[in-house]
């Protein structure tokens, strides 16, 4: 087992691991106490994921972001969890508004993840109409009952399944574990990338709006859905998903913004929150929103 620490005062604007890994971004960790989006912080707390077979564990704690893994995965974590964001940068660029500016003094040190594409977008498709938790449920049970066992320091870790793993699953399996009517939309989906008609990789290539409309041709995608995996997991930080949060966010704060159609709504409010960190801007004021503080 390989271990090692990045102190976190290196880090332009610091990292907040809680905020960064359970603000509704990202639902291909687990926190190793069982209370992953229980809305409460624990300092001691392991969060793991597994990327490409390999097992990665991470804390925060006395300034210090403690990892081990089954392999050297420095170059792993600060990928995952975009530890050379210039974070200082990212505020500093900020148009002046108030929510944002509020948003981003009170949760200072949450960064954008970089999650691996095929996940992120299961993840998102599952997550219509559901809450964080339940959507973390959802990923979760779908990493235990498809994906490979891995074991790390004697315990037994799941990775989320591969394209392969999850088109074999049938509709009525994914119902009985709870996805309801996206069963059949992740089905397809995983189909669709397993036979090869299509990946969400090959999206990060494309020009920001042809790469959210190559999303859209996976079964259960919109526009919406889209945005979400193009901002945390494929780079493109100036994509604003118009969730619930942000559509609201539009209705009390940036009316002038709502151009009547996803597309034009969301040109306008990209340009609103500045343009090139704008997904920054938008994760910060969805948490901000979400949880009242």
């Amino acid at each position: 087992m390989a271990s090692g620490t990045i102190h976190i005062d290196e880090l332009s604007g610091g990292l907040d691991l809680y905020l960064t890994l359970e603000s509704g971004q990202s639902y291909l960790w687990r926190r190793e106490d069982g209370e992953m989006y229980g809305g409460q912080r624990a300092p001691e707390a392991w969060y793991v994921t597994v990327v490409d077979g390999e097992v990665i564990r991470v804390r925060s704690r006395d300034g210090v972001l403690e990892w081990e893994s089954t392999v050297d995965a420095e170059p792993i974590v600060r990928r995952l969890l975009r530890l050379e964001d210039d974070l200082e940068a990212v505020v500093a660029d900020a148009p002046d508004d108030p929510l944002l500016a509020e948003a981003y003094e009170t949760h200072r040190g949450l960064r954008l993840v970089d999650d691996p594409p095929f996940g992120t977008l299961i993840a998102f498709i599952c997550s219509a109409q559901m809450r964080v938790d339940r959507i973390h449920g959802m990923v979760s049970t779908l990493a235990r009952e498809y994906g490979d066992e891995i074991a790390l320091d004697g315990q037994t870790y799941h990775a989320f399944p591969t394209p392969d793993q999850l088109a074999a699953a049938t509709e009525a399996e994914l119902r009985d574990l709870g996805l309801g009517y996206r069963a059949p939309y992740v089905v397809r989906t995983a189909e669709m990338v397993a036979d090869g008609d299509a990946h969400p990789e090959a999206a990060r290539d494309l020009e920001y709006e042809a790469a959210r409309e190559y999303l859209t041709r996976f079964v259960g995608v919109g526009e919406k859905v889209a945005d979400c995996v193009l901002l945390f997991s494929l780079g493109f930080d100036e994509a604003v998903p118009l969730d619930t949060w942000i559509t609201s966010a539009i209705e009390e704060y940036y009316p002038d913004c709502d151009r009547g159609s996803y597309a034009d709504t969301s040109r306008a409010i990209r340009e609103r929150l500045g343009g090139e960190y704008a997904g920054y801007a938008q994760t910060y004021i969805f948490h901000h929103l979400r949880t009242g503080e």
